[in-house]
């Protein structure tokens, strides 16, 4: 018995192949907005990562202690000035005032130098300094724990009594990487999540036809994005207490600050994403378009923010786009409260840039609404 197999062959020139091809290729240059994001948006996000992200930590906010205020003392505050890891950026008063400063955020490193340091050298005898580094970031603390181990071989050369440079890390002195990263999730995935789900529902309403029944009730179209937008940052408190457990139930993140603290000051930066989400549903026309203009956020958030990177590492212009992005802001909060156990009066400024960032947003999406649908 013989069996005969026939497979079709497929004649591109009587299908329908390329009408449908020309079809989609007319649709496409019609939706110019689709076409713009998949062809610019890439080259100039791979202009402005390749040129911002940078792994090697300099620059970094230090403020120095001189008890001992010679010349001795000066030489070694320039030294390590000279290595281009420390940017002296005032002259600390007290030790107090370093907690103060290490715990907003402020500064990522102190030098100490002790009233004796001039003389001990003069006598030909060692002189010891202590280096408080902010060990939170364990990539940018590694930097300043080698740097101060430049810094005393330097000031020790030449034959003259050595000086050491006893680094002191705080709040992370193993150095975990998880300690940093994991905190920092809680805003990251909140960013991304808030953002596209909000616009996707708002986009898909306006394609269902539901939208415009609701802007036709008697009710003001602000209390309506509030009202639409008021579950998901419910959502959002539900999302965040689940990372902070996780994390410290695997990972063991310390939990050191106030928790209420934390969860009222997150109000600001879960509106202010909710806001961008709207903002985001009042320029896209189609579900795709929201999902491709929510992830533009994405990159910018994970590189640019200080989530992965330290920012202190970055150009000067990277750093002006990412004191932009709200969450640049709230992850010092994370970290702040979660780590350093800081409190309100260490917070209030990036408090204060959230809410501001959450009213202005939330302003301009609710008038942008009102002129889209209208």
């Amino acid at each position: 018995m013989k069996f005969h197999f026939r497979f079709p062959i497929f004649d591109f020139r009587r299908s329908a192949f390329w009408p449908m091809v020309r079809k989609e290729f007319i649709q496409m240059r019609r939706d110019r907005l689709t076409l713009g994001m998949m062809v610019g948006l890439p080259a100039i996000q791979l202009a402005l990562f390749g040129y911002a992200i940078r792994t090697e930590v300099r620059h970094l906010p230090t403020v120095v202690l001189d008890e001992s205020r010679t010349a001795q003392s000066r030489a070694l505050v320039d030294i390590m000035k000279n290595t281009g890891y420390f940017d002296i950026v005032a002259a600390a008063r007290s030790r107090d005032a370093i907690r103060r400063m290490v715990q907003g955020g402020e500064i990522r490193a102190a030098v100490i130098i002790p009233p004796d340091f001039a003389h001990r050298l003069k006598r030909g005898q060692g002189a010891q300094a202590q280096m408080i580094v902010d060990a939170a970031d364990p990539l940018a603390s590694s930097a300043a724990i080698g740097a101060a181990s430049i810094a005393s071989a330097r000031m020790s050369a030449g034959g003259r009594p050595a000086v050491e440079v006893r680094v002191r890390p705080w709040y992370n002195p193993a150095l975990k990487s998880s300690s940093y990263i994991v905190p920092g999730l809680v805003g990251l995935l909140l960013s991304i999540t808030l953002i596209v789900i909000t616009s996707m529902a708002i986009v898909r309403e306006r394609e269902r036809g539901t939208l415009e029944q609701l802007v036709v009730t008697p009710i003001t179209k602000t209390s309506l994005m509030l009202g639409k937008i008021t579950p998901f940052a419910l959502v959002g408190y539900v999302q965040m207490t689940v990372i902070l457990i996780l994390g410290k139930l695997l990972f063991h993140i310390p939990l050191r600050g106030s928790l209420l603290l934390l969860y009222a000051l997150s109000a600001a930066f879960i509106v202010a994403n909710l806001g961008l989400g709207l903002f985001v549903s009042t320029v896209a026309q189609t579900q795709a378009q929201a999902m491709q203009m929510s992830f533009m956020f994405m990159l910018p958030n994970i590189l640019l923010s200080g989530y992965m990177f330290p920012r202190e590492a970055m150009p000067e212009p990277a750093q002006w786009i990412g004191a932009i992005l709200p969450l640049t802001h709230y992850l010092k909060i994370l970290r702040g409260v979660l780590l350093r156990e800081a409190g309100l009066e260490a917070m209030w400024r990036e408090s204060l840039i959230l809410v501001a960032f959450a009213v202005g947003v939330i302003a301009l999406s609710v008038r942008r609404f009102s002129k889209t649908v209208g």
